[in-house]
């Protein structure tokens, strides 16, 4: 555990998650190789030298200072007028606040997708599907017709399977023109 590289753990998580499809950061990348490089100069420098410990040691100097640095006069007085201002434009939000509820004007704004033209969309695929369905279904009907033998024939065929083909040849053509009436419609 003293000698475990940092920069190659999380290089290594890196990679495991890419494999495995999760995306993580490329600024998290980027910190691991920027440690893989820092473990390698320091191993390079001093092999004796041990990060974890050295991090142990100063860890709590370091944060003081950066404690003590916050604490700054110049950051406290900025804090200071921030805190100010909120406490002076307080009473006024909150007045607009309990107004608009009291008048029952409060909005929420959510922005969602739009279920009923998911839904619309939907049922105009579900209807096309269908009726294109029942088109086929047809059509393959008044072609076993034309085995069918009959006195009353057109050009020669049988004339029950003839006009058959020509319903669904209209009603295909309807349902084409349907379409894209309806498609040039919904795009204004």
């Amino acid at each position: 555990m003293d000698q475990i590289q940092v920069g190659r753990v999380i290089l290594e998580i890196t990679q495991i998650a890419g494999d495995n499809g999760l995306r993580l950061p490329t600024e998290l990348t980027m910190l691991s190789k920027m440690l893989l490089n820092l473990d390698l100069v320091g191993q390079t420098l001093d092999p004796k030298f041990n990060p974890n410990a050295s991090i142990r040691r100063n860890a709590e100097k370091i944060l003081h200072q950066r404690v003590r640095k916050s604490l700054s006069p110049t950051n406290l007085f900025g804090d200071l007028l921030e805190t100010k201002d909120l406490l002076v434009r307080m009473p006024g939000r909150l007045n607009r606040i309990l107004d608009t509820i009291a008048h029952n004007e409060f909005k929420l704004k959510v922005d969602t997708i739009d279920e009923a033209v998911i839904i619309e969309g939907l049922q105009k695929i579900a209807n096309r599907i269908t009726m294109g369905l029942i088109l086929a279904a047809l059509i393959i009907g008044a072609a076993l017709l034309m085995r069918v033998e009959t006195s009353f024939r057109i050009f020669g065929y049988p004339g029950f399977a003839i006009l058959c083909f020509l319903g669904m040849g209209g009603g295909g053509l309807f349902l084409i023109i349907r379409i894209l009436m309806q498609d040039r419609s919904s795009k204004k």
